[in-house]
């Protein structure tokens, strides 16, 4: 009996130091996810602010025709299906302002519709 009550203390104790380190703003390991919404001729949100080394997905969604979002800098090109969602993950390695634009043809306002996506360190 008494090996029980030990050991509920000792898995209560731990319970309590973890949800302390998660409350406390330790690292989680899911990823950040930033929705984005896609529209002739613009995202939004357009500006975008990041922490460099950290998980992120950007998930965005087609309000209208197929749009895609190329940021060049960091290798990516993704297709977001009319009236659809893609979801994009990576991790930021750059410290600095990278512009994405719409990778797919959408109308006669496409060469304006960009993302800037602000990394911070």
């Amino acid at each position: 009996m008494k090996k029980s009550f030990e050991m509920v203390v000792i898995v209560l104790a731990v319970f309590s130091l973890t949800m302390g380190f998660r409350a406390s703003g330790a690292p989680s390991s899911e990823p950040r996810r930033v929705e984005i919404t896609a529209k002739r001729f613009a995202f939004e949100p357009n500006f975008i602010t990041l922490k460099k080394g950290e998980p992120v997905v950007l998930v965005v969604k087609s309000s209208d025709v197929e749009h895609g979002l190329r940021l060049p800098d960091f290798g990516l090109d993704l297709r977001v299906p009319k009236h659809g969602v893609a979801e994009l993950r990576f991790t930021p390695e750059k410290v600095g302002d990278f512009v994405g634009r719409c990778s797919v043809f959408c109308g006669a306002g496409h060469g304006g519709m960009m993302l800037t996506l602000h990394i911070v360190g």
